[in-house]
């Protein structure tokens, strides 16, 4: 038994029947959706037609969102249906990250993950999903695709159907008989400019709050705006050459007119600063450990500073990373009801051995007890590096960005533990002079902003294998984030440092080199965490 879904659009009318329903069932609150019509207009007066395709939950066989949910608050039942606990949820938003298209949302209500969950209850006492059972052109088919009896199965014996992002590898269970390219694909379309009929697209939760807050207004509102605005102009200029698809849009050929709204920036500063956080809390170790393989003689004062400064930015990392839950009174069910293919999960235990292994190094140094250091430094050590990287893992399995798949991620993020542990330290020995190894740690960051330049020259130079990868790096190197990329990232926090250790050596330089080194490291990191998030998926 393997339920799905057909979409027949030669039949859908556009009335939201669906919508409603969805919404009285479940109790969805204003503002979000588990199930809408999504409308695309095409063509030039006179020969034009409208578009109607139902977006939601794909139910997919290999779903992503089940994946890398920590706490199986997601999961896949034995009929096929994706279904969720609310219960579990911590409200980490991973979900919203890995789904391709866009399905889920957070609950207003109380702060979970929510999504179409075909109705699972109402299958169970043999009932259709309410959305099927409103429809009033039957556009919508549901049921047993293993049973060669039911509708759904001899549709997709006999029609040609269409899914969403096939080369996601989701295998989703929701089909659309005629479905349309410029309708399916968020990228063949731009969002329209203001007026009545696409104000769902601009963030308002339900085009009856728009319509009457119209109503009530003496702006100037053309309800029959048929052209393209300075945004969409522009836009069109920006990527005629890289996505054909603009050129449609710029005729009038496909325009969207009524959308679900922009979710926004799912993962904010406080990502950012975890990640940064992360990275100083293992390179904090690193950097000790390397000296001390190499040979050099590092005094137990420098061990002590190395494991109370991993302590203190290992404990903020696990502050950032609670204050972005929409639940965090739930947290620990990361750890004590883990869902193991998740790297968040991964992620949480490394993290709290990592912490427990760095205090146990800091409590044999402060005893003086040397027997097993050795030992204990390889496999913190191990646990550090699985610490600066862990994070690339789990954003290559947030599948809905595509940025965030690339091979060369988890080496970004271990250079960046090493220039963040260089950093520290040498700022660290500015106030304290704690140890005279200014060589080494020169050497180490010259080395360290090489490859880190080299890392990001490839990042935004390979190949990209989608307009949406593509469409990231043009926001970083010309579009939204192109200052800051260029002044803060390349030009005060790799340039300049690599100058100034380079050209003219001296400790009072390396100091002012770490300090610029910090602010590129965050900065870096705030761009490659922001700027994927603001491709639409749906």
């Amino acid at each position: 038994m393997k339920y799905g879904f057909i979409i027949d659009n030669r039949k859908c009318i556009g009335c939201h029947a669906c919508t409603t329903a969805c919404k009285s069932e479940h109790d969805v609150a204003v503002g979000v959706n588990r199930t809408y019509v999504k409308q695309v207009e095409k063509g030039e007066f006179p020969n034009t037609r409208r578009i109607f395709s139902v977006m939601r939950c794909n139910h997919c066989t290999d779903a992503p969102c089940v994946e890398i949910c920590p706490v199986e608050a997601l999961y896949t039942r034995e009929d096929g249906i994706v279904d969720f606990d609310n219960n579990r949820c911590i409200g980490c938003k991973s979900c919203m990250q890995a789904c391709p298209y866009d399905a889920l949302y957070i609950d207003p209500d109380n702060n979970t993950a929510a999504k179409c969950n075909y109705c699972a209850h109402r299958i169970e006492v043999g009932r259709e999903p309410a959305c099927v059972t409103v429809c009033p052109e039957h556009a919508i088919i549901a049921g047993d695709m293993e049973n060669p009896l039911t509708e759904i199965s001899q549709l997709l014996a006999r029609e040609q159907v269409t899914v969403r992002k096939p080369e996601k590898g989701t295998n989703p269970n929701l089909y659309y008989i005629d479905g349309d390219y410029s309708s399916l694909n968020p990228e063949a379309t731009d969002k329209s400019g203001d007026f009545l009929w696409n104000s769902q697209a601009r963030g308002v939760g339900h085009f009856a709050k728009a319509a009457e807050k119209m109503v009530n207004s003496n702006d100037d509102v053309n309800l029959l705006q048929m052209t393209l605005d300075n945004d969409m102009q522009s836009a069109y200029h920006k990527n005629e050459n890289e996505n054909p698809n603009y050129i449609d849009v710029l005729n009038g050929k496909a325009r969207r007119v009524y959308d679900t709204p922009d979710k926004g920036i799912l993962w904010g500063w406080e990502v950012s600063a975890y990640v940064m956080t992360k990275a100083i809390a293992a390179g904090a170790f690193l950097i000790p450990f390397l000296a001390i393989i190499l040979g050099y003689e590092v005094s137990d004062t420098t061990k002590l500073w190395s494991a109370g400064i991993s302590l203190v930015f290992l404990s903020l990392t696990g502050l950032f990373l609670v204050m972005d839950l929409d639940r965090p009174d739930r947290f620990l069910n990361v750890l004590l009801r883990p869902q193991w293919k998740s790297w968040l999960v991964k992620g949480g235990y490394i993290i709290t051995i990592f912490g427990l292994l760095v205090t146990l190094w800091g409590a044999m140094t402060f005893f003086k007890i040397k027997a097993g250091e050795s030992v204990l430094l390889w496999i913190t050590a191990f646990f550090s590096i699985m610490l600066a990287i862990y994070t690339a893992f789990l954003f290559a399995q947030a599948k809905g960005r595509d940025f965030w798949q690339s091979p060369t991620l988890p080496l970004h993020m271990l250079v960046h533990s090493i220039m963040a542990g260089v950093a520290i330290f040498v700022l660290v020995s500015l106030f304290t002079g704690i140890e005279n190894w200014m060589s080494i740690l020169k050497l180490t960051l010259i080395v360290a902003l090489i490859v880190n330049l080299f890392t990001m020259v490839t990042e935004l130079t390979i190949t990209h294998p989608s307009t949406s990868a593509h469409a990231v790096v043009e926001m970083i190197i010309k579009g939204k984030y192109k200052n800051l990329f260029w002044f803060v990232v390349v030009l005060v926090g790799n340039v300049l440092p690599l100058v100034l250790l380079l050209v003219a050596p001296s400790a009072t330089l390396l100091v002012v080199s770490a300090a610029l080194v910090l602010i590129g490291i965050y900065a870096t990191e705030k761009i490659w965490i922001e700027a994927p998030q603001r491709i639409p998926l749906a």
